[in-house]
Order: structure tokens, then sequence, then C-alpha cells
């Protein structure tokens, strides 16, 4: 009877990992087609130069083109366009989605409409948001250009020393309402009984958000942290449609310049180069943010 049972449970194994691999295969094959082969290919478009005009063959370059264009001061300008950009958006939007949420939390009649108004923004796609904003700074007719008095000059758009901070700004309010819902949820986790004792214990407003909420909240803010980094990296659609990356390249960030190699500089070498660099950018960075925040959060309640 051992040699029976040892065969049936042999063929149960088999059977197992057989269904679990038919589950599994359907992902594999959309990851394999849609992640793992374009980003194999890039790599190695990276390797070819791309001549100046179409229909001449690609010329083999090796890693010669990486070191290229990677040690090209268009490269160094537009990653430090990036990461002033990832800094300027990220911090503020989490900050003011926590304010929000603080607000939004408390027990007063009505506190649902501001809910609402709130989180509105997520509803707002990149290009409406970007619509808006260019009608507000218009130089002519935006109330924005009004508030700030710049009558006759150019849009904060045109001018090299805002225009990163403009589109920063369109950025942040177009991402406040995902940061807001996030923060919610976070505050909606904290117990009472713990905000309640720490209040009998004497503890002031400030104490208790220091001490009792924000650890508590650390897990919240930390996802937010992770993924506003990736989306501010990878962010394209309000710089195309506010400032095309000018003026000067001041708003040039790694997925614009991308683009422009690709449809304007018809360089699908350099292109490639550049998606690989903001991949292993993004990487690295997520890696250090995984181990450097990591160790502040709680995840005891």
């Amino acid at each position: 009877m051992t040699a029976p049972r040892r065969r049936s449970r042999r063929a149960r194994r088999v059977r197992e990992a057989l269904l679990g691999y038919a589950l599994v295969a359907p992902a594999l094959v959309v990851f394999g087609v849609f992640v793992f082969y374009p980003f194999a290919k890039n790599i190695w478009l990276g390797l070819y130069r791309t001549p100046p005009f179409p229909g001449l063959p690609k010329r083999y370059a090796a890693f010669d083109q990486y070191e290229r264009v990677l040690t090209s001061p268009e490269f160094r300008n537009s990653l430090r366009t990036t990461v002033v950009f990832v800094v300027a958006t990220v911090p503020t939007g989490i900050i003011l989605g926590l304010l929000m949420a603080m607000l939004a939390h408390q027990r007063l009649r009505g506190i649902t409409i501001y809910r609402t108004i709130f989180s509105s923004t997520v509803a707002t796609s990149i290009a409406v948001a970007s619509v808006i904003f260019f009608t507000l700074l218009n130089p002519q007719v935006g109330l924005l250009t009004y508030w700030l008095g710049r009558q006759g000059e150019p849009s904060l758009l045109d001018d090299p020393r805002w225009a990163l901070w403009a589109v920063s700004g369109v950025t942040i309010w177009q991402n406040l309402g995902l940061s807001f819902i996030l923060m919610s949820a976070g505050l909606q986790g904290v117990p009472d009984d713990l905000l309640e004792a720490a209040e009998v214990d004497g503890a002031g407003a400030w104490s208790r958000l220091r001490n009792v909420v924000m650890p508590l909240l650390s897990p919240t803010i930390f996802f937010a942290t992770i993924v506003g980094s990736i989306l501010a990296f990878q962010a394209f659609g309000q710089i195309d449609l506010l400032t095309q990356g000018g003026p000067l390249k001041k708003t040039n960030v790694l997925v614009y310049a991308m683009y422009d190699a690709v449809f304007r500089q018809n360089n699908e070498g350099k292109a490639a180069v550049l998606s690989v660099a903001l991949f292993a950018i993004t990487l690295v960075l997520t890696l250090i943010q995984l181990r450097l925040l990591e160790r502040r959060v709680t995840y005891e309640r």
C-alpha cells in the first residue's frame, strides 16, 4: 500500500503544479508581450545609432551610445529638471493631502460635501487640468495672471524662471484628490480610543499628531511617497500640453526628452537609452525609499 500512496501523492502534486502554471500562464504571457519584450527591445535599440534620415540602416554602436547620451549636457539638464519636479510635487502633494484629510476628518455637519470637493480632482484628467490652468495663466484673460499682477507680462508658462514651478503647481492640484483619499483612508484607521487616551493624559493637538497619528499613518505616507515618486518621474501630459519642454528646456523632463528624441529628432536609439536610464533611476530611487522609509514605518495598531 505504500507504493500506490506515494504514486497518488506524486500525481496529486503534479496536477496541482500544472494547475498553478496554467493559472499563472496568462499573466506571464501579458507581461512578456507588453513589459519584458519591450524592455529588452529598448536595451537592444540603445546599442544602435539611428541615422538622421529615415530609410537608412541603423549602425551598431555597442555601449558607446549609452556613454555618449548619458554623459551629454542635455541628459544632465533633463535629469536635474526631473529631480526638481519630483521634489517640488511629491512632498507638497502629500502634505497638502494630509492637511485636507485632517480638516475633513472632523465630525461636522455637511463635512461630506467638503470631502467630495477635496477628492474631486481625482476624476480630472491631466488634459483637462492642463487646459484649465492654461486658461487661468493666459496673459490676457487669465484670472491667476490678474491676481498675480502680471498683466501685460509673459505667462508664467513662458517664463524660464517660473515655467517648471507652474507645471509643478498644475501637477500638485491634479494629484491632490488621490493624496487626499489616501490620507483620509489612513486616518480612518487611527483608533479613536488612542486619541482620547492621549488627550486624557494631557497631550495637546500637536503632541497627538506627532506621537499617535503620524506613526499609525506612516504606512499610508510610505505608500503615497513611492507611488507619487513613480508617477512624477513619468510625468508627460501636462508638460506636452503646457510648455512642450520649454522655455529654454526648463521643463524638459526625461519622459519628454524621450518623446522629443523619437518624434522630433527621429533618434530611436537615443530615446531607448533615455528610457533604460529612466527605468534604472526609478528602480534605484524606489529601492532607496523602501530601505530608508520602511525603517520609520509602524505597522502595528
